[in-house]
């Protein structure tokens, strides 16, 4: 699948892809902790904290699971933080109250900020289409699905897949449906799927290999603590970041161990913008900022007075700060060289002080 460098796309009012600053997606996921004035007061805090766009989840517990009683339902991860739960207790806890998202996407337009959301089965889809959402999610766990990949690739609307957990062969595949299914805008996000997940399990490096493998854009969903694996995506070319947020860890829910506070979005958006700033260009022109202090640069200065028809020597020259004098390559070139005239101590050393 390798080809030519997709390119941007608007995401909303966004552009994403090449040349862009990284769109900043803040993950609400289930830290509303089932309040609807904390959903939005959630969108409050990322269109403060500077991002582009909040995420929402849209399944209910029903559409995820099954309510039963039976071993394979439980999580039973000894360091899992839902450790104890049937899978349909969490998702119930978690999930964004279908009647939700209208205000919420009305406080994401009334704020300035993009919203989009993972949908998890095809009546979510169908519900969210009402809402002309920008783009569509697919969460790791379902980046096997290609039945609802193929559903959210019809609707024409940029696809943003996680790659958690995938094989490369599933990743391929995934990838495949969504473009056999009319997707023209497709970004991959590399991802490890545990919460929260190490900083040495991440390897970032394959961020650049999804793009140039693929042909697609490419970006991170991060899971790690702290900011640091996003701004090292940045400075890699990651064209999205995806962290989850909450208002305070200290409230508690599902994902609030693991996700950033106001405060910490705010210095990642800030520190992903920078990161990308700093990128620029393949470049060795001296920079603008740079040309003031060229002259503080070393050069050749006479250090002893010199007689009229005196030899240049290195008792008499040195190499030193400022740079007003000859450069130093010059050195070799000035030696036994002698004075046209006297030359003082201080003198930046020039060749029309030299006899030819």
């Amino acid at each position: 699948m390798n080809g030519m460098p997709p390119e941007p796309f608007k995401l909303g009012a966004r552009t994403v892809g090449e040349g862009q600053p990284p769109l900043i997606v803040a993950e609400m996921s289930g830290n509303h902790n089932q309040s609807l004035d904390r959903a939005l007061e959630l969108v409050d805090a990322a269109a403060d904290s500077g991002a582009d766009a909040v995420k929402l989840q849209t399944y209910t517990a029903d559409t995820m699971t099954l309510d039963i009683d039976k071993a394979d339902f439980y999580i039973d991860d000894p360091g899992s933080l839902w450790k104890g739960k049937t899978l349909y207790q969490l998702y119930e806890e978690a999930h964004t109250l279908w009647d939700w998202h209208e205000p919420i996407i009305e406080r994401c337009r009334k704020r300035d900020i993009e919203w989009f959301s993972t949908p998890f089965d095809d009546t979510a889809v169908e519900f969210l289409e009402q809402f002309d959402p920008p783009a569509y999610k697919i969460a790791s766990f379902e980046n096997i699905d290609l039945p609802l990949i193929r559903k959210v690739a019809s609707t024409g609307k940029p696809v943003i897949i996680s790659t958690g957990m995938a094989s490369l062969e599933e990743i391929g595949e995934a990838v495949q449906t969504a473009r056999d299914s009319g997707c023209r805008d497709l970004v991959l996000l590399h991802c490890v799927s545990s919460y929260p997940a190490p900083a040495n399990e991440y390897h970032l490096k394959t961020i650049a290999d999804l793009a140039e493998r693929f042909a697609v854009h490419a970006g991170l969903s991060d899971h790690t603590l702290g900011t640091a694996v996003a701004l090292a995506a940045t400075s890699l070319g990651a064209c999205v970041i995806e962290k989850h947020f909450t208002l305070k860890r200290s409230d508690g829910g599902p994902d609030a161990a693991f996700s950033l506070e106001p405060g910490e979005l705010k210095q990642l958006c800030e520190g992903c913008h920078t990161a990308w700033q700093a990128l620029g260009r393949v470049n060795y022109d001296r920079a603008p900022c740079e040309e003031r202090n060229v002259k503080f640069r070393r050069s050749i200065y006479v250090v002893r007075d010199i007689n009229p028809g005196e030899a240049i020597t290195a008792d008499n020259i040195k190499t030193i700060r400022p740079g007003y004098g000859l450069p130093p390559k010059h050195w070799d070139s000035v030696l036994g060289k002698k004075a046209r005239e006297k030359i003082d101590r201080g003198t930046p050393l020039q060749w029309s002080l030299l006899e030819p």
